[in-house]
C-alpha cells in the first residue's frame, strides 16, 4: 500500500478526486473493460435560426425509445435512460463474468415565451437526439420592413 502524504487543504480535495475518477480494477488484464465507472451529462448544443429554437444532445449508442421528452408549462425536460449487460459464460453454462449498468440522465430547460408549444418535434439519428421548436409565427424576425414617409 502507497502512504501519500498531503500538505493542503486543496491538495486533499485534488487526490479525493483523482481517487474517484478512475477504479483500479478496471485496468490491467484482470478486466478487458476500460470504461470510466464516472459518467457526466450529455454535451448540449442549443441554436437559433429564423424559425425555430433547434437543442441537440450527444447521446451514441442508444435507441429512441431510451428517451422522452415531456413539456410542462413552459420547462421542457428531456430523459434518458439505458441498462446494458454482458454475460460471458464458460462451456457449463455458468457465470465467468457478467457486468450490467444503468445509465440515466435528466434535463430540463425553460423555454421562451416565444416558442409555439404545439410544433414541437424530436428525432434520433447518429447518436444525436435533436429537438426542434419551432417559434410562435409573431416571434419569427421578417427582416426589415419598409417604413413610408408622408
Amino acid at each position: 500500500m502507497t502512504h501519500v502524504k498531503i500538505n493542503k487543504a486543496e491538495d486533499l480535495s485534488s487526490y479525493i478526486d483523482r481517487l474517484f475518477q478512475s477504479d483500479p480494477f478496471l485496468q490491467g488484464d484482470f478486466f478487458t473493460s476500460n470504461k470510466p465507472l464516472h459518467l457526466s451529462m450529455p454535451a448540449v448544443n442549443i441554436a437559433e435560426n429564423t424559425d425555430a429554437y433547434v437543442v441537440a444532445l450527444a447521446v451514441p449508442g442508444r435507441k429512441k425509445e431510451d428517451f422522452s421528452l415531456a413539456l410542462n408549462a413552459q420547462t421542457l425536460t428531456i430523459k434518458g435512460a439505458a441498462k446494458t449487460e454482458n454475460d460471458e459464460k464458460d462451456t457449463h453454462g455458468r457465470f465467468t463474468r457478467r457486468e450490467f449498468s444503468y445509465q440515466a440522465f435528466s434535463r430540463s430547460f425553460q423555454l421562451p415565451q416565444t416558442v409555439d408549444p404545439q410544433r414541437i418535434d424530436a428525432q434520433y439519428e447518429a447518436g444525436i437526439l435533436q429537438i426542434t421548436l419551432a417559434k410562435k409565427e409573431e416571434a419569427k424576425d421578417k427582416g426589415p420592413r419598409t417604413i413610408a414617409i408622408r
